[in-house]
């Protein structure tokens, strides 16, 4: 069978690896223009060996579009002559126009477990939200989004202390192995699709630089969640206010124990901070009259460190806190 690829990042990587070894004919691939690095921020993608590598190595042609759905991007579709897209972490919306160039329509290899967590970061969203389990699911496109049939479905569990990124990356070969599964069925006839229930449905909108600001009032839990959730981009992120000195900006990268009760000498204030006894971690209060230890933090405009190199050049006190810039 014929088929373009559309994806771009770690993601789709492995789905592309899967087609070139597959006895499929790889026609071409759509990826996202090449980027200076830190010229586009507000993606959580990661970047393996690259996409546009990875093709250009098996002699693949590459399209790399601004929009794919302008008059220009889908001739140049066309011209590939697919009989079927496949796209994974693609980055951008198709048109009608786009999905009726391959006779057989296109499916989409997306992070979550259908019907829930539709859109651009469903992985961030599904660990912000505490989710234990995630997954792949492969659907018939549509120009609704993430709205078409199941043609296949796996889940996975999510480690207590994955990052979004890590998830990522495990759960990507998944991907890969479950379109094999559909494009197979899809061409002896045999594919059966299952509709999504819209009573379950729940959105996982692309991430902004805002969703990293810490919410210190979320219980223990929920504030480790939403520091897993927001790696590796935006950055879980929060500003340390001292007496009598302007605020700090500090990324926060890495956490330790969670307190479901805090110690008596706790501030009762979330967002309240101080240093544990062997002055090797940060204690932050948060809500729910607990609180969350903190291993591995970036101020702004320095290296990251761990929490111990932090306060040896950071002397912290009584009534010292994190919270927003202007809280």
């Amino acid at each position: 069978m014929r088929l373009a690829m559309m994806g771009t990042g770690l993601f789709a990587e492995p789905t592309l690896e899967a087609l070139l070894n597959s006895p499929h004919q790889v026609v071409g691939l759509v990826t996202q223009p090449d980027r200076a690095i830190g010229a586009e921020r507000g993606s959580t993608r990661q970047t393996g060996r690259g996409m546009k590598t990875i093709a250009l190595e098996k002699g693949v042609p590459v399209l790399q579009p601004e929009s794919i759905n302008t008059p220009e991007g889908v001739a140049a579709l066309t011209d590939l002559r697919p009989e079927l897209l496949v796209v994974a972490a693609y980055g951008q919306i198709l048109s009608r126009e786009v999905l009726a160039v391959p006779p057989l329509g296109g499916i989409n290899v997306h992070a979550s477990l259908l019907p829930k967590y539709r859109g651009a970061a469903p992985i961030a969203w599904a660990i912000y939200h505490g989710e234990t389990q995630t997954g792949v699911t492969i659907i018939r496109m549509s120009v609704s989004l993430d709205a078409g049939d199941m043609l296949a479905q796996e889940a996975i569990d999510i480690g207590l202390d994955e990052t979004a990124g890590e998830v990522e990356a495990r759960l990507a070969p998944f991907g890969a192995r479950l379109a094999l599964q559909a494009i197979e069925q899809i061409q002896n006839g045999t594919v059966q699709g299952r509709k999504q229930d819209p009573s379950q449905v729940t959105k996982a909108p692309k991430l902004k630089k805002e969703n990293g600001l810490i919410d210190w009032s979320r219980t223990p839990n929920q504030t480790r969640d939403q520091i897993r959730a927001m790696q590796p981009w935006p950055t879980a992120f929060t500003f340390l206010h001292r007496q009598g000195q302007p605020p700090i900006r500090v990324l926060i990268n890495r956490t330790g124990r969670i307190f479901l009760i805090r110690p008596d000498s706790a501030a009762t204030a979330s967002g309240s901070i101080m240093p544990l006894k062997d002055n090797k971690s940060i204690f932050v209060t948060t809500g729910g009259d607990g609180g969350i230890e903190i291993l591995e933090v970036q101020p702004s405009g320095k290296r990251r460190m761990t929490a111990e190199d932090f306060l040896r050049g950071h002397r912290l006190q009584s009534g010292d806190f994190f919270g927003s810039e202007k809280p």
